[in-house]
């Protein structure tokens, strides 16, 4: 087992002996300071248990041993070929909806409450658009923790009605995606105080742990690619938990020697709310000559709802794991989204959205050089359409 502490950004360092999910400071403005862990080596193929068709699989490479991990075989989904785009060439769609909620946040769900609970956690608190906490609620009711999930009002049925299915308690914030987070951390207090101190805030945008669980996907595209790392990995982003999963991951593979170089990491985001790609192309200089919204923590409407977040925890940390790796930054209109849902889907593969961005994504990259046809490309696919009916019934113009 890697040995590993929660670090904050002025590099002070906490023993994961106690649960927490911010440092004991603050930042400038006031705001808490979110944790990351220490860097760990990684393991090899070797160690891979193979006797696990899950994530689990993958357990030596985690923190803290679990005795009784929360698992419902998250993990292992299908990486899917396609001859896609104008240009006929090979790309690797990696289906996360064949998760047990249907998203890759169950990958961070089942890390994350595992160690919690390894740790002593009775009780959840969660914000979310919608699938972080559909996976929080679910791996809160599997591992017997009781949950309380907070979700934009707009949040589709889909998702909150699941939410409540679990057992979950579920408040519904007026407002965006970030009214939500803002809510969350105000009602941590409240909420701990109102049971007596038992209740956490497992936030899947705040807590370390979850990106231990969204680094899976990294090894398991090392295994699935016949253990070598594909040339580029395109990621629908929100918050940055895949990105910053797999820029975790594959350094990890890197540095256990298991592979010779990292792959270029590409974050997709909606134009209308791309926060971190704006970052990382004004911090590089870029333009890439589309407008840039001039007040991101207003309510914004795109139909790539799940990734509307106007200040993600991490922007940083996101932007710093892009440039780490040779990769970038693309923003997408809702029309180019909306496009590559039905090419999508007249492929086979039915998504929501929000995830088909990086589909999106993919084309301006093919189409500006940035990518070259003949690479190894990963598109990662995060969530169903089936989830997303009513948007994808807007895209259609039927009527429900």
């Amino acid at each position: 087992m890697v040995q590993a502490t929660y670090i904050d950004r002025a590099g002070t360092t906490y023993p994961l002996a106690t649960p927490r999910w911010c440092a004991d400071v603050k930042e400038a403005n006031g705001a808490p300071m979110p944790l990351m862990l220490t860097e760990v080596a990684g393991i090899t193929r070797a160690q891979i248990d193979t006797s696990k068709r899950s994530l689990w699989r993958y357990s030596a490479a985690f923190p803290l041993s679990c005795d009784e991990p929360i698992s419902l075989g998250e993990g292992c989904t299908p990486l899917v070929s396609r001859t896609f785009g104008a240009a006929a060439a090979t790309v690797h769609f990696k289906c996360e909806w064949f998760n047990p909620t249907c998203s890759f946040k169950d990958r961070g769900a089942s890390v994350m409450l595992s160690l919690l609970k390894q740790q002593g956690v009775t009780d959840v608190l969660e914000d979310s658009s919608g699938n972080g906490g559909a996976a929080v609620a679910c791996y809160a009711t599997a591992g017997g923790l009781g949950a309380t999930i907070m979700a934009p009002s707009s949040t589709s049925a889909a998702k909150t009605v699941a939410m409540r299915a679990y057992g979950a308690a579920v408040e519904l914030i007026p407002g965006s995606r970030q009214a939500t987070a803002d809510a969350a951390v105000a009602a941590h207090g409240r909420e701990a105080a109102r049971a007596g101190g038992r209740v956490f805030y497992a936030s899947h945008a705040w807590h370390p742990f979850f990106l231990q669980g969204t680094k899976t996907l990294a090894y398991e595209l090392w295994e699935d690619l016949g253990f070598i790392a594909p040339d580029n990995v395109i990621i629908p982003t929100g918050g940055g938990s895949n990105v910053m999963g797999c820029d975790i991951g594959f350094h990890e593979l890197l540095g256990a020697g298991e592979i010779s170089r990292v792959p270029r990491l590409f974050a997709a985001q909606p134009l209308a709310c791309s926060p971190i790609c704006t970052a990382f192309l004004e911090a590089a200089g870029a333009d890439d000559g589309k407008p840039t919204p001039g007040e991101w923590n207003s309510p914004v409407q795109t139909i790539a709802e799940g990734t509307s977040i106007a200040r993600p925890v991490r922007l940083q940390e996101t932007c710093d794991a892009l440039r780490r790796s040779g990769g970038g930054a693309v923003r997408v209109s809702d029309d180019q989204i909306k496009a590559a849902t039905l090419e999508l889907a007249k492929t086979g593969l039915y998504v929501e959205p929000t995830c088909a961005q990086a589909a999106a994504a993919y084309h301006e990259l093919l189409a500006t050089g940035a990518i070259q046809a003949d690479e190894v490309t990963v598109v990662v696919l995060t969530g169903t359409g089936v989830k997303a009916t009513p948007r994808i019934a807007e895209i259609l113009g039927v009527e429900l």
